[in-house]
């Protein structure tokens, strides 16, 4: 599997420098609120033809290593 960096973009230019998939304006935030949802990875490459499984990997990825070390506040679910 390729790197982040080679998967994972922060461009000032594409949408105002937040994470992305790289070549795409399809950010990491849309990809773990696709997977909140419910939907698949699969799911989610039938929906976006131009993205790859490696690159939809690396934004979980991407995500894991940025909260490493990050002071986590559980919220209460209401169901």
């Amino acid at each position: 599997m390729a790197n982040n960096k080679e998967l994972i973009e922060c461009n000032v230019k594409v949408l105002s420098g937040k994470p992305v998939i790289k070549g795409t304006r399809i950010s990491v935030a849309y990809i773990l609120q696709c997977i909140a949802s419910g939907m698949t990875v699969d799911d989610i490459l039938r929906g976006h033809p131009h993205l790859t499984r490696e690159g939809v990997l690396a934004a979980f990825d991407y995500v894991a290593r940025e909260m490493q070390g990050e002071e986590v506040h559980p919220v209460e679910m209401k169901m």
